[in-house]
């Protein structure tokens, strides 16, 4: 039988467990593929806890698989699909979980993935750097304006990062110290988080801030806000809307959505967006992959790959 990371009750990494399970069978609108990597996010571990997507409804079924994303081969479709065949290439949101040897994809939010770009890094498209896409199109800001991106150095921020430098900004990037050397690589300036972090970043910018993207959430979104001049151009991806909107922000808005796949699909093809893919684990060891990401110390992203037999 197929195997899958799965948690079996809400709860700490206790709950998690390598198990047997059944085949999906694709439904109406979706197609199986047998994952070849699947990325991991710190949704993934929040969902373990109880967490729920905006907009999400109805009871999670336990076992439930962790994963959000993954690349693949399609090895069946459901009814009434069309432009996805047996043995195309993929990647996409997961409609069930993807840490597992076979996943379900919803098509609306998969794409084909391009010959030049390697399963792993494709695994990585649909959350972090799609979120990071949304973000920054959302901000709108101009050519030359500076962007504050808090929790720089992670997955989600190390793409914001690089699709903002793509359009022009100046970006100043809130991490750890151990993260510094990568950010600058990447052409960020580098501010060093923990306590005092906003007076760094006002000195890192003493024109000021155009726009904050916010990736952490709590006490420094709340900081974050004192240092833009523009609350409408403050978004998060890390807080509740209820949160954000009480300081005059907004929810990052996410499009999800087969054409944004296709357009980081297509920067990381061109050369601007690197996934930076820091480590890779087998499915076997599922759970390192997702400690290293739950306790903060992944430096871009982590990926979990598999040989799945089609």
């Amino acid at each position: 039988m197929p195997k899958a990371y799965v948690f079996t009750r809400y709860g700490g990494p206790e709950t998690e467990a390598l198990v047997d399970v059944d085949r999906p069978r694709p439904g109406p609108g979706q197609v199986l593929v047998a994952v070849r990597a699947a990325g991991v996010n710190p949704v993934d571990w929040k969902q373990r806890t109880g967490y729920r997507r905006p907009g999400e409804s109805g009871e999670r079924i336990f076992p439930a698989v962790f994963g959000n994303e993954v690349a693949g081969v399609v090895v069946e479709t459901g009814a009434d699909v069309t432009g996805f065949a047996p043995g195309d290439e993929v990647f996409g949101n997961t409609a069930a979980g993807g840490y597992a040897e076979y996943a379900l994809l919803a098509t609306g939010i998969t794409a084909a993935k391009p010959a030049a770009l390697s399963f792993t890094d494709a695994s990585t498209l649909p959350v972090a750097a799609a979120t990071a896409y949304d973000g920054v199109h959302q901000l709108g800001l101009p050519a030359g304006a500076t962007l504050l991106v808090t929790g720089a150095g992670g997955g989600v921020g190390v793409a914001v990062v690089q699709i903002a430098r793509a359009l022009g900004l100046r970006v100043v990037g809130v991490a750890s110290e151990g993260k510094k050397e990568l950010l600058e690589s990447l052409g960020a300036v580098h501010v060093t988080s923990g306590p005092g972090w906003a007076e760094r970043a006002r000195l890192a910018a003493p024109d000021g801030v155009d726009g904050v993207f916010d990736l952490v959430g709590g006490e420094v979104l709340h900081e974050a806000a004192g240092l833009s001049a523009d609350r409408a151009a403050l978004i998060t991806a890390g807080a509740p809307a209820e949160e954000v909107e009480r300081l005059g922000g907004a929810r990052v808005a996410r499009a999800r959505n087969a054409e944004v796949l296709r357009a980081v699909a297509d920067l990381v093809v061109r050369g601007e967006l690197d996934p930076h893919v820091t480590r890779t684990y087998p499915l076997e060891q599922a759970d390192r992959a997702l400690r290293e990401v739950e306790d903060g110390h992944a430096r871009g992203k982590v990926v979990i790959v598999t040989g799945t037999e089609i």
